[in-house]
């Protein structure tokens, strides 16, 4: 007895502690653990049969994805159709009602594509195993028992096209790749019909009217102008939508009659950012609606049935943003996306007919229900003019004071920082860290002209701008001054370098993840299937062969006795954009002069950390060391 009531009161004890059995309450200012933010997912990549009776998902079996088939008709009972143990699916999509294709994770760099039948479990090899890089050709569906796919199998440098026979399980040449063609677009039928060269400064488009007859170039621009086809469209054969900003600054939704190359009509545009990629129907070849982010998602609809289908989940789900992810050929039947800034949300199934909306999964089921901290949009000027946008996350329960704050520079650089769920922003968020999001010139998603000011400014202007917000922010009073770190992964890895070198005096501390070192090797290093870009990157960053000293003095590596702070440095030993070697003589540098130095190295992995283990203690180590020098 007495045994029985010590453990109930333990029971008691750890629920208290913990914020309960389900769920998560946090009010109370406890830490999350690291795994509820970056354990892999259950349940991913939902997507629903053409018929909308069956909806596919990848879960887990025996510690490796899996597809399962779920049965909303019958009750939502469950089934799951393949058994991989050692390698697991990497992606999947449905072939028909009955049959889906699938990729394993490879095996030294072994590419494999099976089918199964979701009735009999029977799994085919549709193509044997090959050391290759395979790019899927939208739209990615079977048709006569095809379908089209790109791989650099006779050239590690080029992609090449075939349509995989998924009765004969062989795969037959559609397109040789004479070395400039960087993407293929097929039309509605499966036929291959559009391609993008590039020389890596000038982009042409290339068109036919059928793969009976050669390509023919239709128009060239500049790559600092961008047309990005979405796709052909159903009403006119000749006709594709795409995003442009040719004689404009902005990219727009356009209408391109690819027989002569003209812009046929805009279909949309915003005044101040780019249009984004997405609302393109793939099987009824149209446009549902045209996305844009301002400081949020934004849509636009160009189809009233969609728009009315936005609503009728939109009142079902208040407050969250809402993503049709998949959808059945009727329109009847969706899978649906939702997250906030604070929740990552979850995936719904909704019926339309029946009005019936039933949760799938938690995006992240440890973080339901945990009160996390608000992502809010900044405006800053630079100091040479400039309007740079962001965001600043403030702890919870920080209102009034003074927090130490963790600068987070976005990869790329030529993507952009978004409103929504981020669990690294989360994560230092909840350890009591203010969160600042930069998007610098040089970012994507403002404009040509926007982007290209970053252009060989990776070591200038664009570090001026992720300084000139630091600065911003302490003359606010936001932060305190005295506590400012700065993280990034990739180029925002770079920028922590770069910070520690030339800022030692406004920074406490600086981690790198995958940044780059040294861009004379991240220039030498582009894999062979980006070479056709080289001229591009050069344009960019730098030519190292005529501009040496530039590159030289935006490289950390070669700065290293500027440093002053405390570093932090996580790489993958096979990361092929960055020497191991040299950042392990970086890292030598600094410790032969006393500088605290915390280095994480994986051998078996990438440029980013596959494995969740690595993953969760890298971020474990990560917050670690900003709990010992920003608090």
């Amino acid at each position: 007895m007495v045994t029985m009531v010590r453990s109930v009161i333990y029971l008691i004890f750890v629920v208290v502690i913990s914020g309960g059995l389900n769920g998560c309450d946090n009010h109370k200012g406890r830490v999350i653990p690291v795994a509820d933010f970056f354990s892999t997912p259950e349940k991913t990549n939902f997507r629903i049969s053409p018929n909308g009776k069956y909806i596919a998902y990848l879960g887990l079996y025996r510690g490796e994805k899996n597809i399962f088939i779920i049965h909303p008709d019958e009750e939502y009972s469950e089934q799951r159709i393949t058994s991989e143990s050692e390698l697991g699916v990497q992606t999947y999509f449905w072939a028909n009602n009955d049959e889906l294709i699938f990729t394993k994770d490879k095996r030294r760099d072994s590419l494999q594509v099976f089918a199964v039948d979701r009735t009999t479990l029977a799994v085919r090899h549709l193509m044997q195993p090959s050391p290759v890089k395979l790019r899927w050709i939208s739209p990615t569906k079977v048709i006569d028992n095809g379908f089209l796919i790109s791989l650099n199998e006779r050239d590690s440098s080029v992609f090449d096209v075939y349509r995989l026979r998924t009765d004969a399980c062989k795969k037959e040449m559609v397109a040789k790749n004479p070395g400039n063609i960087i993407r293929w677009f097929a039309d509605l039928n499966g036929e291959l019909r559009l391609a993008l060269a590039s020389d890596s400064v000038k982009e042409t488009m290339l068109y036919r009217a059928n793969e009976k007859e050669p390509f023919k170039p239709v128009m060239s621009n500049s790559f600092r102008n961008s047309i990005m086809p979405l796709g052909f469209s159903e009403g006119k054969r000749s006709h594709v939508f795409a995003l442009s900003n040719i004689n404009r600054d902005k990219l727009a939704l356009v209408e391109i009659d690819m027989e002569t190359g003209n812009e046929v009509r805009m279909i949309y545009s915003n005044p101040d950012v780019d249009i984004d990629h997405g609302g393109y129907s793939t099987d009824r070849g149209e446009m549902a609606y045209a996305t844009y982010a301002t400081w949020k998602q934004q849509r636009h609809f160009l189809s009233k049935q969609t728009e009315q289908v936005y609503d009728a989940i939109g009142q079902k789900l208040s407050g969250y943003e809402v993503s049709i992810i998949d959808r059945d050929t009727a329109r009847n039947r969706f899978i649906i996306s939702t997250f906030t800034d604070t929740d990552p949300g979850a995936i719904y199934y909704f019926d339309l007919s029946s009005d019936e909306l039933v949760k799938l999964t938690d995006n992240s089921p440890a973080l339901k229900d945990c009160m996390l901290a608000e992502m809010k949009p900044v405006t800053y000027r630079a100091r040479d003019g400039r309007q740079i946008q962001g965001y600043l996350t403030i702890p919870r329960g920080a209102a009034g004071r003074k927090t130490p704050v963790i600068v987070y520079p976005h990869g790329g650089p030529g993507t952009r920082s978004k409103w929504g769920f981020n669990p690294e922003v989360q994560f230092f968020a909840n350890r009591g860290f203010a969160v600042f999001q930069v998007n610098y010139r040089g970012s994507t998603g403002y404009g040509k002209e926007f982007w290209s000011a970053g252009f060989k400014e990776w070591g200038g202007k664009i570090q001026d701008d992720i300084t000139d917000g630091v600065r911003w922010l302490i003359n606010e009073g936001i932060v305190d001054s005295a506590r400012i770190g700065i993280y990034g992964a990739g180029f925002g890895g770079y920028s922590a370098l770069h910070g520690a070198c030339f800022n030692s005096g406004l920074y406490a501390c600086a981690a790198s993840y995958s940044g780059f070192t040294n861009l004379f090797t991240y220039l030498k290093e582009i894999p062979p299937h980006l070479k056709p870009y080289l001229q591009m990157y050069y344009e960019i960053i730098g030519n190292p062969e005529v501009e040496p000293d530039m590159i030289k003095t935006m490289s950390p590596v070669f700065h290293s006795e500027h440093i002053k702070i405390p570093v932090f440095i996580a790489q993958g030993g096979k990361d092929g954009w960055s020497a191991v070697n040299e950042t392990n003589q970086f890292v030598q540098k600094l410790r032969k002069r006393k500088i605290p130095v915390t280095y994480i190295l994986r051998e078996e992995e990438g440029r980013y950390f596959r494995n969740e283990d690595n993953r969760i203690q890298f971020y474990q180590a990560l917050g670690d060391f900003f709990d010992k020098y920003l608090k």
